[in-house]
């Protein structure tokens, strides 16, 4: 099968501020329909990473392609940026109606007034925004707002749409519905995506593939599956949810199987790795079990450990639990657990999880 054709493409690409490199890419490329999330600490090169496909910024080094030919100056930059669309974090609305804002972008395209008003009913349909059209964008709410935002970026119905965190500071429930609506959207038009975000769960949920960044750099791109399970480094396992990172030792080896001594203690973990190597035990909280009783008196669990419950923090639809088993660990519960478990901070636990849970990842 024919692979999707290239829309966008940056070959060598490094931008500089105050002679500082923010952005070092030597080669990324963005496929027709293809969804990409960028992952990644604040001032990793995210944002930067996008105005340099949009060709916003100054390089140092490098091309921005789009669809093959170079994005120049002038005109070739503008005709390129036509087919192109970016939602940033903040509206940033006209003081106007719901329906002129939708329609802003695709007036300024010079966009017949029939073709006009068939887009500006069809995307207030998919944003269910149909019958706020007449109210003004002063008068709505946060996510309307987000909303309408969309609406008006996808309106154009670009080829590819870079979108800025754009549910920053929204509540779940509302960021999970204009979340699915932009997906449908986005799939049904066969747009070209990419979405910075610090949501894992958003990131699993939209994307064919997912960059993670560091330092200005792309340090893994890859299907969701493979970098949320197989992350190349101890930082790529820290930005996807593994709270649990520890150094250790292989001590031991049998088979697949071995013994991995952190401090005083032994994990019993899966994977590769010779006698001495040093290697970081990366665990993600929803692996890990919490209970009052020892669970090697009534089970076979390969790694269970004395502890004691060091800090209890709301995390939303769950808790985030920080014990102290001769190495820190973190686990999350549910407030059904917590109640049920009468876990509180200062309580001894015993805690548990399965050798096939870690991931583990030579240092250096």
């Amino acid at each position: 099968m024919t692979p999707p054709a290239c829309v966008v493409e940056l070959r060598g690409v490094k931008v500089e501020r105050g002679g500082v490199g923010v952005l070092d890419v030597p080669s990324f490329q963005l496929r027709e329909r293809e969804f990409v999330s960028l992952i990644g600490p604040n001032g990793s090169g995210k944002t930067t990473l996008l105005l340099s496909m949009l060709a916003l910024l100054d390089r140092a080094a490098g091309q921005v392609l789009y669809r093959g030919a170079e994005i120049g100056a002038g005109r070739d930059a503008v005709e390129a940026r036509r087919r192109m669309a970016m939602v940033l974090q903040e509206p940033l609305l006209f003081d106007t109606t719901v329906q002129d804002n939708v329609a802003s972008g695709l007036r300024l395209r010079g966009l017949g007034r029939r073709e006009t008003r068939r887009r500006v009913a069809e995307y207030l349909e998919r944003f269910r925004l149909s019958d706020l059209a007449q109210r003004s964008a002063r008068k709505l709410s946060g996510g309307e707002a987000r909303r309408v935002n969309l609406a008006r970026a996808l309106a154009v119905e670009p080829e590819v749409v870079f979108l800025d965190e754009p549910f920053t500071s929204l509540d779940l429930p509302t960021r999970q519905s204009i979340t699915g609506d932009l997906e449908r959207t986005i799939r049904d038009a066969g747009m070209a995506a990419i979405l910075v975000t610090h949501d894992q769960t958003e990131a699993l949920r939209l994307s064919d593939r997912i960059l993670v960044m560091d330092g200005g750099r792309i340090v893994q791109s890859d299907v969701p599956s493979v970098v949320m399970n197989d992350p190349v480094n101890a930082f790529v396992a820290s930005c996807l949810g593994m709270e649990t990172i520890v150094e250790g030792v292989v001590r031991r080896r049998d088979g697949w199987e071995m013994g991995i001594a952190v401090g005083a203690q032994e994990i019993v973990a899966v994977g590769e790795g010779s006698l001495g190597d040093r290697v970081y035990c990366c665990i993600r909280p929803e692996n890990v079990i919490i209970d009052v009783a020892d669970p090697r008196l009534t089970s076979s669990v390969r790694n269970a450990f004395p502890a004691r419950i060091v800090g209890v923090v709301s995390m939303g639809p769950h808790l985030e639990v920080k014990l102290d088993c001769g190495f820190p660990l973190v686990a999350h519960v549910t407030r059904e657990s917590l109640a049920a478990l009468a876990l509180a901070e200062g309580k001894d636990v015993f805690a548990s999880f399965k050798a096939t849970a870690i991931h583990v990842i030579r240092k250096g």
